[in-house]
């Protein structure tokens, strides 16, 4: 048997990480082959190494049997950039899980972390609590269990203002040169050693000091941000996932590089925080609050959420289970839960009767006998108001914005009011919950609906009419539009239901001709992946870090083949 033939490479990759982590099976791939909301394809195998050395050697033999490889967080990204597309590559996959690969090292004082590839936001951010400090994005992630490592390979964003894309220029990570040699290059800014095994082995058991440590290895957040974000009158986007500023070796790599570890500045917690709710039918009156915020508050606001009324109702029926397991269970337990509904919907699926995405069609029907699990107050401004602005302010926040909106309102068509506990936790849940609302919609009512057409996009900070108005044309083809974002750095997600029979490539088309016409940057914060095309600045980027076109390939609608033809 010849030594490259892809049976000899799965053997290679059991004696690596085992016959347990080496899966092969289409039933067991699946649920890493498969993107939350767009993109499929095969895989020869999906591998979960159980230490840093066994991912780099994971790796090496993937490099010498001359294979696709995918390396994938927590395949919770919403573009399918992290899992294969079509069956159209000129060489096997492998995925290489690092699911098993959970790390968060606090240094520093806490200042910083080095996080290892499988952490997630939720173990950072519990982690970063006994040091009364705060990572770049919290809950208010789009997607439950994300991944730390996920959000800097893809400059994502998040809902808190001040911290901007995510962004580092310390990491560890492997990257093939053009004559296709593996490297390992070391830029964390510690000492661990010389040969790849040596270093990897001294990261993941944190047998590093702090004399180990270089303090001026590089930045570990986006310093500009904060006074990016208030040119209100700027004619570009605040930010963007093809922002060329930003990219930086592993830092919106989006897997044209494997990443071993990143190291991250942290942010201290606020001392004292409260949010307003605001409601109003005029959009313009949410465009000057924003404006006058940005514009000439002292203090910038920890987050400002937006939702349109149909996003609202949508996610009060579809998001309700998400609402109410966060509440009463706490966040350590979503990540589990979702694994025990990926167990479900297949063992149902096996099961005639059964109807597909069965875990959701559940979760909902009972959701629908429960009590009404958001608070009078917000029940009420849905019912007065189509649109709503959660804002959150901190410290001397909170009195600058408490007098600024009662002076506002006096002689608008809006109003407001200040959150008590319930309330503000409410709506801030009801608002995460929103993100996965259309997914669970399209599940249940798989009869009535095509697809989702979900764009993630960043208007220019100067655009006042900022509210979308589709040609009916295009409406037509949708039975509900959700709007919600992230107000103040004038970034939305707008989730389209597409009614059964709608080509939905061709429609999308049609709207990206607009928001091209409008100037806005698309995605803003999700990775191009297998959804959108990557334009020059990005392209030339995968080129520099992956040469061979090894490593993610496809992505941004860019070649699948060896060496880029």
């Amino acid at each position: 048997m010849s030594t490259n033939t892809p049976a000899v490479l799965i053997e290679k990759l059991k004696v690596i990480v085992g016959d347990k982590y080496t899966l092969t099976k289409p039933s067991q791939t699946l649920l890493y082959r498969k993107g939350v909301r767009f993109g499929e394809g095969d895989a020869l195998a999906v591998v979960l190494p159980g230490t840093l050395v066994e991912q780099w050697q994971v790796l090496k033999a993937c490099v010498e049997a001359d294979v696709i490889v995918i390396t994938q967080s927590a395949n919770t990204g919403l573009t399918g950039g992290s899992t294969p597309d079509g069956n159209d590559y000129d060489r096997p996959i492998v995925i290489v899980s690092t699911r098993r690969l959970d790390g968060v090292q606090v240094i520093e004082n806490g200042e910083q972390v080095v996080c290892l590839p499988g952490s997630t936001l939720f173990r950072l951010e519990k982690e970063l609590k006994k040091y009364q400090r705060g990572p770049h994005s919290v809950i208010g992630s789009s997607c439950i269990g994300a991944s730390v490592m996920g959000g800097i390979c893809n400059n994502s964003g998040g809902a808190l203002i001040q911290h901007g894309p995510a962004y580092t220029q310390m990491a560890v990570f492997a990257q093939l040169d053009e004559k296709g040699e593996l490297h390992l290059v070391n830029h964390l800014g510690i000492e661990l050693g010389d040969d790849p095994e040596t270093i990897l082995n001294n990261l993941q058991n944190h047998t590093y000091t702090d004399i180990d440590i270089k303090r001026d290895a590089g930045l570990g957040h986006d310093h500009n941000y904060r006074d990016h974000v208030r040119k209100i009158d700027a004619d570009t986007p605040a930010r963007f996932n093809a922002d060329p500023e930003l990219h930086y070796e592993a830092s919106g790599s989006a897997g044209r590089l494997m990443v071993f570890a990143v190291r991250l500045d942290t942010f201290p917690l606020e001392e004292d925080t409260a949010v307003f709710y605001i409601g109003t039918n005029d959009t313009s009156e949410l465009d000057d609050i924003r404006r006058h915020i940005l514009g000439q508050f002292d203090n910038l606001p920890v987050s400002g959420e937006y939702i349109h009324r149909d996003a609202f109702d949508i996610a009060a029926v579809y998001g309700k289970h998400i609402f109410l397991a966060i509440q009463k269970l706490g966040t350590d337990v979503i990540p589990r839960l979702y694994a025990f509904k990926g167990v479900v919907d297949r063992i149902a699926s096996k099961i005639p009767f059964f109807p597909n995405n069965f875990s959701d069609r559940f979760a909902v029907t009972v959701c629908k006998i429960l009590p009404k699990h958001l608070p009078k107050s917000i029940r009420d401004y849905r019912d007065r108001y189509e649109h709503h602005l959660i804002l959150k302010m901190a410290d001397n926040g909170i009195a600058e914005a408490a007098a600024f909106l009662k002076e506002y309102f006096q002689n608008k068509k809006g109003s407001y009011f200040c959150c008590n506990d319930k309330e503000a936790e409410a709506a801030m849940l009801h608002r995460f919950a929103t993100a996965g609302a259309a997914t669970v919609y399209r599940s249940v009512h798989s009869k009535t609906v095509e697809d989702l057409v979900a764009l993630d996009i960043a208007l220019r900070r100067n655009d006042k009419q900022w509210f979308e108005t589709l040609p009916d044309s295009i409406s037509q083809h949708f039975i509900h539009k959700l709007y919600y974002g992230h107000f103040f750095c004038s970034v939305f997600h707008q989730d389209y239901i597409a009614k059964k029979g709608t080509d939905c490539a061709k429609v999308e088309e049609e709207m990206l001709k607009i928001l091209d016409q409008r100037g806005a940057q698309y995605p803003a914060e999700h990775n191009v992946g297998h959804l959108y095309h990557a334009n020059d600045d990005l392209k030339n980027f995968y080129h520099q870090l992956d040469p061979t076109n090894s490593f993610n390939p496809g992505i941004g609608k860019t070649s699948k083949k060896k060496f880029w033809h």
